[in-house]
């Protein structure tokens, strides 16, 4: 029993100073080292690997922009410096407080990572006549290191790594330490310190295939910074010729590929995709995309045949489910370039009803058929499609979406007076008709909406007796003869008639009800529906909605006219249709329109014609010119530079022009942004001066903040000026920046 205890006594000693971390024995060393390893970083290991599915996971691509090498998105707000607190243990510099915040009650695993790291530091570290002891210490430096690099903290992790590099310079781990400074390097925009310790890492012979591909990963991220496209290619090229990380290696293969379509480099973009296609170990996220991919790249209509026939065999496929709006938007954008318009806008909408669809890809696929609407000259349809987009898009600040935005205001101008314009003619036309033949008409129409509502009633029936299935189903919503506005039936008595059975009421709940207090029970509900219906089929409802007195006829007139003037200029200014314009024009002045729009008519009729090079030109010019000579129109064609001269006046004379552009002259740019910002909003709409202030804004940006920004600047001059003299130079500058 003593020898026991005796030997009992002599373990726990043993164990006492072997614990310790100032004794350089083999007995201190093994027990630190193993500690550190197999308890306290074990557990932080499993921390920072939680962290990284968890991004994995939630980490969202978007697939129609150029993919971030690195599957991470930091705010540079968010980066923060190191917080210097004195610690016992040698820690370096950086560690933090241990002293607990309401913000550290919700740790990451990123920050429980951190945490198992500094214990490991604290608790273990045997830093001994200034060498460290305890083998595995560098560990939990670099663990520590990561951790905050993940949490934005980059300048802290940098710390962490330099104390690796100089205090275990012949640690195993001393090429990943570099990789991930490099990295961090980067995130605080200094490419190149991370460029120049990546390519003396990479001089070093037998690296092993996953520093080299680390390695060549990160200097691609580096260039990338940079603006270097072609270098950026050459490293992604590097990293994947082999696949130690699959997941990195099929997302460089996809980066790699963009950037070449982004090139034009089509054939090869094309090669490096089936390269990922082909990449058996590829995330099946990359491999779908990639495919998709193909389509953008394809460079003769027998590949756009050959991908066509891929995608509806990937279409067939169950598994490509959540990928489907963006097959059948691809298979839609072959069959475009094929001219089957029709069979587009059928795999278009295709995309549209994809179930898991994202709402960017629901933009791209609304833009297409507004598009193909707006090239039809079928605006109405088209600006219907634009308004869409603006109803899912997420982020309405893009240019894409400012440009839309704009084509969508100017088509529901159009669409506001066409309407108008198909009403009043549909309700004008009925008028004009004789009392037995306006019976006619609606005795023909009350017969078919009697027979109409009774095969609803009979499918409804038939639904409720032996389900939806029964007679095929739900009710076919094919519409059949044209567009609602352009329905005469429709448009000229569908208002009319609610009108004089409901009045004017407001869109809400029960808008039945003009006292909600009287009318409370089932019953009665009931008898506003029977009355309804019976309205619906007498005579006499719609007989009573056709306008027969003068005032009533005269003012459908004045709106008809003056819709049809709207329209003229709309389509002759917003959408360069001189056609169309010339037609609406036309047709008002053989309607004896009021005279303060003959003049105006005839006038831009003179203009259109000249445009096209027509002939009738000369016959609205001599109109003018004999009938209202003394007119400022008479006056601009006799004399053009009339209002070119009032135009150079104001623009070469404004005094706020002048003290703008003496600001940039002296180099204060900022003051220049500042001073116009100020001043657009003092202006009258459509002054010229407005295109002036905003492409000098673009010259100020250029000068004092990036290419980037500079670009981004001039695209706007360029967008919404194109018709100006500062719109069309501010395209030209862009497009050469863009070389």
């Amino acid at each position: 029993m003593k020898n026991s205890q005796k030997i009992g006594f002599l373990s726990l000693l043993l164990l006492v100073f072997s614990c310790s971390t100032k004794k350089d024995a083999f007995l201190n060393r093994n027990y630190n080292a193993v500690t550190t390893e197999y308890n306290i970083l074990y557990n932080g290991g499993l921390a920072f690997q939680q962290g990284i599915n968890e991004i994995n996971l939630n980490y969202e691509d978007d697939f129609f922009e150029l993919l971030p090498i690195e599957p991470l998105k930091f705010e540079s707000n968010k980066i923060k410096a190191p917080v210097f607190s004195p610690k016992k243990g040698g820690l370096g510099v950086g560690f933090g407080d241990e002293n607990k915040t309401d913000l550290e009650e919700q740790l990451t695993p990123f920050d429980i990572s951190e945490q198992k790291a500094v214990k490991a530091i604290q608790k273990h570290s045997m830093n001994i006549l200034g060498k460290e002891r305890n083998k595995k210490i560098d560990d939990a430096y670099l663990l520590l290191g990561k951790s905050r690099y993940y949490t934005e903290r980059f300048i802290p992790a940098i710390d962490a790594y330099n104390y690796i590099i100089a205090n275990y310079p012949k640690a195993s781990l001393i090429n990943e330490t570099k990789i991930w400074r490099a990295k961090a390097h980067i995130r605080i925009e200094n490419e190149e310190l991370a460029i120049e310790t990546l390519e003396i890492l990479l001089r070093k012979p037998d690296l092993p295939d996953l520093i080299r591909e680390e390695a060549n990963t990160a200097l691609a991220m580096a260039y990338t910074k940079m603006d270097s496209v072609h270098i950026v290619r050459k490293h992604l090229w590097e990293a994947t010729k082999t696949s130690k990380n699959k997941v990195q290696k099929a997302r460089n293969l996809f980066v790699l590929g963009q950037l070449y379509g982004l090139d034009k480099i089509k054939d090869t973009a094309s090669i490096v995709f089936n390269k990922l296609i082909n990449f058996k170990k590829a995330p099946y996220k990359y491999k779908i995309y990639a495919a998709i991919e193909l389509a953008k790249n394809s460079v003769s209509d027998s590949s756009s045949l050959a991908l066509l026939k891929q995608y509806r065999k990937l279409i067939k496929n169950r598994d490509n489910r959540p990928y489907l709006d963006g097959l059948y938007y691809q298979v839609a954008l072959l069959e475009e370039e094929r001219d089957s318009v029709s069979k587009a806008i059928l795999n278009y909408n295709n995309s549209l009803r994809a179930k898991n669809g994202g709402a960017k890809q629901k933009t791209y696929s609304y833009e297409k058929l507004a598009n193909i609407y707006f090239k039809k000259l079928e605006y109405v349809s088209a600006g219907a499609y634009y308004d869409s987009i603006l109803q899912v898009a997420t982020n309405k600040e893009t240019l894409r979406l400012k440009r839309i935005e704009r084509r969508s205001k100017n088509l529901k101008s159009l669409t506001k007076f066409e309407e108008i314009l198909q009403t009043n003619d549909s309700i004008l036309s009925l008028a004009a008709l004789p009392k037995d033949q306006l019976e006619q008409y609606f005795e023909a129409y009350i017969d078919k909406i009697k027979k109409e509502d009774e095969e609803l009633a009979q499918r409804k029936l038939n639904e409720i007796s032996f389900g939806s299935s029964f007679g095929g189903g739900t009710q076919s919503t094919e519409t059949k003869g044209k567009w609602y506005f352009y329905n005469v039936q429709s448009l000229g008595f569908g208002k009319g008639e609610f009108s004089r059975i409901w009045g004017t009421r407001p869109l809400e709940d029960n808008w039945r009800r003009s006292d909600k207090s009287i009318i409370t029970n089932e019953t009665a509900e009931e008898e506003i529906v029977a009355n309804q219906k019976t309205a619906r089929y007498e005579l006499s409802t719609y007989l009573e909605t056709v306008p027969s007195t003068r005032k009533e006829i005269d003012s459908l007139v004045f709106d008809r006219n003056t819709a049809l003037f709207e329209l003229g200029l709309i389509y002759k200014e917003q959408f360069k249709n001189i056609p169309q314009s010339i037609n609406n024009l036309e047709r008002l002045l053989t309607l004896s329109p009021d005279k303060e729009l003959i003049l105006p008519s005839n006038y831009h009729l003179y203009q259109l014609h000249s445009l096209s090079g027509s002939i009738k030109a000369a016959k609205y010019k001599n109109l003018i010119l004999n009938t209202y000579s003394e007119s400022p129109f008479a006056k601009i064609i006799l004399n053009p530079e009339i209002q070119l001269s009032k135009e150079k006046e104001v623009d070469e004379d404004s005094e706020v022009y002048e003290i703008a552009y003496r600001l940039y002259k002296d180099d204060s740019f900022e003051d220049v942004i500042c001073f116009i910002d100020m001043t657009i909003p003092t202006l009258e709409e459509g002054s010229i001066l407005i295109s002036k202030f905003e492409l000098l804004k673009a010259y100020a940006i250029g000068k004092y903040q990036n290419k980037d920004s500079y670009i981004v600047a001039l695209e706007k001059v360029a967008v919404d000026y194109s018709q100006t003299e500062q719109g069309k130079k501010a395209l030209e500058i862009m497009k050469r920046l863009k070389k």
